[in-house]
């Protein structure tokens, strides 16, 4: 019997007219085109000394976003800024300015990305959009230049993982502990230019904003991109969301996998990644008790609406510890205004916490809360490298929304089951953006 196809090949069959093969060379055309504030300025170089500029008919494809040094902490980044504007105003591109949000959040908000889609970030976290079945992958600049002025980008077709995800989950987690458990079974190059796709039937146990925050870290394990298929969750989501009815792209059920793991939710506890690497996974029964300094809750990993309902069960009767410095940052506009409407944000200001929204800010040690030396976190960012968040002798451990709030409230780290019991179902399968 001939193999079935995945849902990887199908999205690149759909734009090429046939199945590539893995390892094979394409030129894909390519939907999307977006890059920040962080990326902008080597890509406008780029376009600039290679000619590109000429080819302004285009830019049309090419999406700007302020918002990883926004707003702008320094001189430096305001005159970063400040080029984006103008060159937004002289080429008709689009522009997303100041507190309108993360990119890959935005991106998915606004619809600017679709179902079937080929989409390039100037940022390897544009990964993010494989929860909507988008194969989203993450450039070097001048390659995102290219792709935004021709329309077109070369790629080397992945190698496709299944993960299986089985089980309801039987503990406080989120989409974060699905994917720190990934990445920890893996290793930091465990999926080196791989696309991972999910499957299962516990994926009908997991929301879209944990699986936007699960595609989100798999560019940790190095895949190339990660793929949700367009289920009965994603397909009303899109439906609720945007007023379209999507195509449910699905892999065959046949369909051929260089590999294969499965993920057993019903056996996972709330997981930490330990400094200074992301597969350094371990429970939080493991470490707890490690005292911290601060907590920051946000990000393009875990700055959703499910991300701070689920705190919020926490902070509506616990404050935040009188040693720990408390940020929440939203991760858009449109999150931060249903989170106030919903009266969520009071919940986190009567708690202590420091809030803004629609920034990078800490994840990237640009501004809003960098740490001294020696000083800890517990983060819901995707990275806890050296430096990565401000001094490098400070220490970043990675963790889910509620792991997080409850070290706010605790002073240390601690497991979320303390606040929150089990069987606490915290992925809100019905929450559209």
């Amino acid at each position: 019997m001939e193999a079935g196809v995945s849902l990887t090949e199908k999205i690149l069959a759909n734009r090429l007219g046939r199945v590539p093969e893995p390892g094979e060379h394409v030129v894909v055309p390519v939907d999307l085109v977006y890059m920040h504030d962080g990326t902008f300025p080597l890509a406008f170089r780029a376009m600039r000394e290679t000619g590109l500029l000429s080819r302004r008919s285009s830019l049309d494809r090419l999406v700007l976003f302020i918002d990883h040094a926004s707003p702008a902490p320094s001189v430096a980044a305001a005159l970063v800024h400040q080029s984006m504007r103008r060159f937004a105003r002289e080429h008709g591109v689009r522009l997303y300015d100041v507190g309108t949000g993360i990119s890959h959040q935005v991106v998915v908000e606004e619809g600017l990305a679709k179902p079937g889609m080929i989409v390039v970030g100037a940022d390897s976290h544009t990964i993010t959009l494989g929860a909507l079945a988008v194969f989203g992958f993450g450039v070097g600049s001048t390659d995102a230049a290219i792709a935004a002025a021709t329309g077109k980008l070369w790629i080397r077709v992945p190698q496709v993982i299944a993960a299986y995800l089985e089980g309801k989950p039987k503990a406080p987690i989120m989409g974060k502990d699905i994917a720190l458990y990934i990445i920890g079974a893996v290793g930091s190059d465990g999926m080196i230019y791989a696309s991972i796709e999910f499957l299962g039937k516990g994926l009908r146990m997991v929301s879209m904003d944990s699986r936007l925050s699960i595609a989100n870290m798999m560019v940790e394990a190095g895949a190339k991109t990660a793929l949700f298929p367009i289920d009965e969750i994603a397909y009303m989501w899109v439906k609720i969301s945007h007023g379209i009815e999507p195509q449910r792209i699905q892999p065959d059920s046949n369909a051929d996998y260089s590999d294969e793991l499965v993920v057993e939710l019903d056996r996972l506890e709330p997981l930490v990644a330990t400094p200074p690497n992301v597969d350094n996974v371990k429970t939080v029964d493991e470490i707890e008790g490690v005292e911290v300094d601060q907590v920051f809750i946000g990000s393009c990993t875990n700055g959703r609406y499910e991300d701070f309902a689920a705190v919020a069960r926490i902070l509506r009767k616990h404050r935040v510890h009188s040693n720990v410095r408390c940020i929440a940052i939203p991760a858009s506009r449109r999150v931060y205004r249903r989170l106030l409407r919903d009266g969520i944000i009071e919940v986190l200001v009567e708690a202590g916490c420091t809030i803004t929204y629609g920034t990078c800010g800490p994840c990237l040690g640009a501004h809003f809360g960098l740490l001294a030396e020696e000083e800890v976190v517990v983060s819901t960012t995707n990275r806890n490298f050296t430096g990565r968040m401000g001094h490098p002798k400070a220490r970043i451990y990675l963790a889910s929304p509620v792991t997080a709030a409850a070290a706010a409230v605790e002073g240390k780290i601690t497991d979320p089951v303390k606040y929150l019991g089990r069987d606490h179902n915290l992925m809100l399968i019905e929450s559209p953006v």
